[in-house]
């Protein structure tokens, strides 16, 4: 089993780094790096363990036939990633398409 981010998720984390300094969500910029770096191992460590969902129509402009998970990071902000699976000589590869949080994409999930 695998978990490999798209490189325009990739882009997202790092520019996700200094939004969150920047924007003053954390004081310390270590603080904000070490946040992504949580959220991206707990993608490639919990996703296959995840319950997924159907992705709707609206996350079609990020890959087709997409699913999506959810992880928690605080009481105010849900992560969701949307991934493809695939199998490939035996192994079982997600492939994260999209990421974001409740904030910017809770009005497109049902």
């Amino acid at each position: 089993m695998k978990v490999v981010f798209l490189p325009e998720v990739r882009i997202y984390f790092q520019e996700l780094q200094d939004i969150l300094f920047e924007k003053e969500y954390f004081g310390f910029e270590e603080s904000a790096v070490q946040y992504v770096r949580d959220l991206v191992l707990d993608i490639e460590e919990n996703l296959p363990t995840k319950v997924s969902k159907t992705a709707p129509p609206y996350f079609n402009q990020y890959g087709r036939n997409l699913r999506y998970a959810t992880f928690r990071k605080n009481k105010n902000t849900q992560w969701y990633a949307f991934f493809n699976k695939y199998q490939k000589n035996g192994e079982v590869i997600y492939v994260v398409c999209y990421i974001s949080n409740n904030h910017v994409i809770a009005k497109y999930l049902e």
